[in-house]
């Protein structure tokens, strides 16, 4: 079967039981041998490699221009999986994992020394999760091999979370994409470490911070404040040192509520356009309508943080497509998904303008 390429990098569609099965079979190939694949998750696109192969690990680094310093979230099909990388499963894990594997939680454990270094950026810690995407799942079984996978993207810019956005920055530069359509959470995995007592919270996701601490029942510590720019040393966990996300322009991240914070907004996007900057604006529901700026995009109602959650990365990536200058975005509020969206925003943003 002959599949289509863009700039070299195969792109393996899985349409039918049959093509479905060969892709698979070819992807798993190029992973066997060392090479780079990316695939779906639930979450966003992950660029998989060889998790217990050095060499295809740092081809992740290279392709992606990912600082060595930031380690990488290992994917395996089940929780047998796990007891191979990771020297013991605390109970509050194997609770966790009943709940929410496969999902979009991560969580972190002390490493076996089977794992290399380059996968935990030296650490002797290892984020382990068990993706829910049917074709990520298939493809690891296949493989036979835990996938190490960040999103398939450029360091610093949206994480992708259909094959044309991977195909945006990863044409030429990797072996193939396996195409399984849209991704349904839309921003990464939610990672909590269990290294601590209490277990930390190191990047919002899918499982909500409010659903850990419902199962765990008991406190969890939030340690996902901030851009991450001051973080000293290596992070225990992707999303936490650099700046993520962003978009090709300057983004200001209005936070704030009500009408101090519409405002705001309007105050902002006006003076931008007096400067003759061509502004986007990213938007919720509530917010449509009150903005002269012709370039608009939004996200959801505020009060489906899970639909903007899954939109987000799409919408900051269309914003590079319609060439504007700058883009000046709405804050949420963070309670459940909602704190997933503002860490994305802040991580992209180039400013945090925040009102009373």
């Amino acid at each position: 079967m002959t599949w289509p390429r863009v700039k070299g990098t195969i792109i393996l569609k899985a349409g039918n039981p049959q093509e479905e099965d060969r892709a698979l079979e070819y992807a798993a190939g190029i992973l066997k041998n060392g090479g780079l694949v990316a695939f779906p998750t639930e979450t966003v696109y992950g660029l998989g490699a060889n998790a217990l192969d050095p060499e295809a690990v740092q081809g992740i680094y290279k392709v992606k221009i990912r600082p060595a310093d930031n380690p990488l979230i290992v994917h395996v099909t089940g929780i047998e999986q796990v007891k191979e990388l990771v020297r013991f499963i605390p109970h509050e894990a194997a609770v966790l994992a009943g709940h929410f594997w496969p999902g979009p939680l991560t969580l972190v454990f002390t490493k076996k020394e089977l794992v290399p270094d380059i996968t935990t950026a030296g650490l002797s810690s290892v984020a382990v999760r068990v993706p829910a995407h049917p074709l990520a799942l298939k493809l690891i079984s296949r493989a036979g091999i835990p996938l190490a996978a960040p999103s398939a993207n450029l360091s610093g810019r949206p994480s992708p979370t259909t094959a044309d956005h991977v195909l945006e920055d990863m044409a030429g530069r990797i072996a193939a994409v396996l195409d399984g359509g849209a991704c349904s959470v839309g921003v990464e995995s939610t990672v909590l470490s269990l290294l601590s007592s209490p277990p930390a919270l190191l990047r919002p996701g899918g499982v909500t911070f409010e659903m850990l601490e419902a199962v765990l029942q008991k406190k969890i510590l939030d340690l996902t404040a901030g851009k991450g720019e001051d973080f000293k040393g290596v992070p225990p966990s992707p999303g936490m040192k650099y700046r993520h996300y962003a978009p090709r322009v300057p983004l200001y991240l209005v936070e704030g509520e009500g009408s101090a914070q519409k405002r705001q907004l309007v105050a902002l996007s006006e003076s931008f356009t007096l400067q003759g900057r061509r502004v986007g604006l990213i938007l919720f529901e509530e917010s449509e309508g009150i903005f002269p700026a012709p370039i608009v995009k939004v996200l959801s109602s505020r009060k489906d943080p899970r639909l903007a959650a899954e939109r987000l990365f799409a919408v900051l990536r269309s914003m590079d497509s319609l060439d504007v200058d700058v883009i000046v975005a709405e804050g949420l509020d963070e309670k459940e998904m909602g704190r997933a969206v503002m860490n994305r925003l802040r991580k992209a943003a180039t400013e945090v303008i925040r009102v009373e």
